[in-house]
């Protein structure tokens, strides 16, 4: 998103007009983005998976360390859940620092199979951070590859988003990275689930009804005070349970000798008064991600489906607003 100083005096006032109380903090923040997009946009803060050797790199969108150190044990892949701290706190910060122009060979060998729609904003709408606000002045200088660069890049939140669901289903991320594993020539492959992030349709899935408001908004309940940190939480446990039980079976019908799982940020439940995954923002809670290795063999238990998705095109902005980008 381009610097407008119209566009940031216009949501300065809807903020006064709507929430007043936290004007005057919406303005410190949106300038303190100029600043850390400043710096971070020339020296990214984190570990760059491209720094690690992997050939199957699975990204848990929205994943908390402890949270999957407490589901870990019911899954035989995960033997110790180490953490990593994230060069992004949102989806389009981990990109823009992930894929820069000085990985460029790197990329060209990865496959990158998206259940997220910031693929497409950031890499072939170029539509860099920050994206969910709008700044006073623009001080950032990314080096962001674009489309063409990848080896492949499927961007399938584009076909199979579920509308009951909200969000792209694991199973069909699961079938476009087994099938990028036996017929595709990339040497490494990505496959970002969009799980656990919001909306946390776990349980519902699993008990073929749909999301309750809960399940659907999450922790902007609890920011609201709508919902107890206990309700939301469960929901959001359930829906990581959901996504690695379909991670178990995309582990047994690829080959790959290094396997990484990680995520691209976490989830706030409230700490320091956060709540979801604001950009810009080095909470820990938020930074630092898991880090699982792992190896996966191609027992052929599973054999892709890929007719599954929608015949017509999801916009990306509905894709989005289901996600909880308003």
């Amino acid at each position: 998103m381009d610097a407008d100083l119209a566009d940031w005096i216009a949501e300065l006032r809807e903020h006064a007009r709507t929430h007043p109380a936290r004007a005057p903090l919406y303005l410190l923040f949106t300038a303190y983005l100029s600043v850390w997009y400043a710096i971070t946009s020339r020296v990214p803060l984190g570990r760059n998976v491209y720094d690690s050797d992997w050939d199957l790199l699975v990204v848990l969108d929205a994943c908390r360390v402890d949270t999957l150190r407490e589901v870990a044990p019911e899954y035989e892949f995960i033997d110790e859940v180490d953490e990593a701290y994230s060069v992004g706190s949102q989806s389009a910060e981990w990109m823009v620092n992930t894929f820069t122009e000085s990985r460029r060979e790197e990329i060209g060998r990865t496959a990158y199979i998206s259940g997220n729609g910031f693929s497409e904003t950031v890499f072939v709408d170029g539509q860099y951070p920050p994206v969910n606000n709008a700044v006073p002045i623009d001080l950032s200088s990314w080096s962001v590859v674009d489309e063409s660069a990848f080896g492949a890049h499927r961007t399938v939140w584009e076909t199979d988003h579920d509308e009951a669901y909200g969000s792209v289903l694991p199973a069909a991320m699961t079938d476009h990275a087994i099938d990028a594993g036996r017929n595709g020539d990339a040497d490494r492959i990505i496959v970002h689930y969009t799980q656990p992030h919001l909306p946390y349709a776990g349980a519902a899935y699993r008990e073929d009804r749909e999301p309750t408001e809960v399940e659907r908004r999450g922790y902007e309940l609890l920011e609201e005070g709508a919902a107890t940190r206990e309700a939301v939480y469960e929901a959001y446990r359930e829906t990581l349970r959901w996504v690695l039980d379909d991670v178990a079976e995309l582990l047994e019908n690829v080959d790959a000798e290094n396997v990484v799982i990680t995520s691209d940020h976490g989830e706030a439940f409230g700490e320091w008064r956060a709540y979801g995954h604001p950009e810009g923002f080095p909470h820990p809670a938020v930074k630092k991600v898991p880090w699982v290795e792992t190896t996966a063999t191609d027992e052929g238990t599973r054999e892709p489906d890929l007719e599954t998705g929608s015949s017509v095109d999801t916009d990306i902005q509905e894709h989005l607003r289901d996600l909880g980008y308003r």
